[in-house]
């Protein structure tokens, strides 16, 4: 894929997946929105980081996309580029609730998580219309929306039962939203099993992360953890013009789990 002149948007790209994406297309000169919530030293080192591998301009903004104005002045951050052809809305958070402990998570965590990982991603996509329609234009071609959600929106296997919920609803939001974008811009929803990134650790500290990791590697048909990387190949091709003719799509990457019997 050449990344040359692209112009993206990664929310949550402070580390991990939303940093591996970025990464990739900074090797191609792409110009990149670099966005956090929190962690503005992890987020400033992976601007740097991208800003090394080739990338023409790169921007660190900071903003939590369960706000709207925060959402709007992130897009704003790429309107001096006249046109965005990529948005990933890779922005997500969790509570690590034992499913059978209903009373583990409160309304307020079920408003909390939706408020990032579904409501955020709807009103990034809303910022930034104009912007990816005006991609369109110049290129010929639509501009790429790709969301990031989870297995745990199909098997229900997660942190809480409210991830679940919310990753669930950003996939039923991948097909209406790709239908009304069409023809300009293209809406698709990768869904990631286990990723190898701090971010179980974070959770769950380093001893509960590695049973994880052990676990997954021991029980997945392909006898690989995905990494960042392997995750970030597949939403980098969602967002090529490779996959032009695909929109309204929720692409499982999970090393084969689903296939266990």
């Amino acid at each position: 894929m050449s990344k040359d002149g692209l112009c993206a948007i990664v929310t949550g790209s402070a580390s991990g997946l939303g940093a591996a994406t970025a990464g990739l297309w900074a090797k191609g000169g792409a110009r990149i929105v670099v966005n956090y919530s929190n962690s503005q030293k992890e987020a400033e080192a992976t601007a740097e980081t991208c800003r090394k591998a080739g990338a023409a301009e790169v921007v660190v903004v900071q903003g939590d996309v369960s706000r709207d104005e925060d959402c709007r002045n992130i897009v704003a951050a790429a309107a001096p580029w006249g046109r965005l052809d990529v948005l990933v809305n890779n922005a997500g958070i969790t509570k690590h609730v034992p499913h059978y402990d209903l009373d583990g998570l409160s309304a307020e965590d079920f408003q909390r998580i939706y408020a990032v990982n579904t409501i955020g991603p709807y009103q990034m996509i809303r910022a930034a219309r104009s912007l990816l329609e005006a991609a369109a234009k110049v290129s010929g071609r639509p501009a790429a929306v790709v969301n990031v959600s989870s297995v745990a929106a199909i098997s229900g296997d997660s942190s809480s039962v409210a991830y679940s919920a919310s990753k669930g609803a950003l996939n039923a939001m991948t097909l209406p939203l790709a239908r009304a974008l069409a023809p300009s811009i293209r809406v698709n929803t990768v869904c990631p099993d286990y990723i190898d990134t701090p971010w179980f650790a974070k959770g769950r500290g380093e001893a509960a992360a590695r049973q994880v990791r052990d676990a997954v590697l021991a029980r997945v048909p392909l006898k690989v953890v995905s990494t960042a990387d392997d995750v970030a190949h597949l939403v980098c091709f969602l967002a090529s013009p490779a996959s032009s003719s695909m929109t309204g799509e929720c692409v499982r990457i999970d090393a084969g789990m689903h296939i266990i019997l």
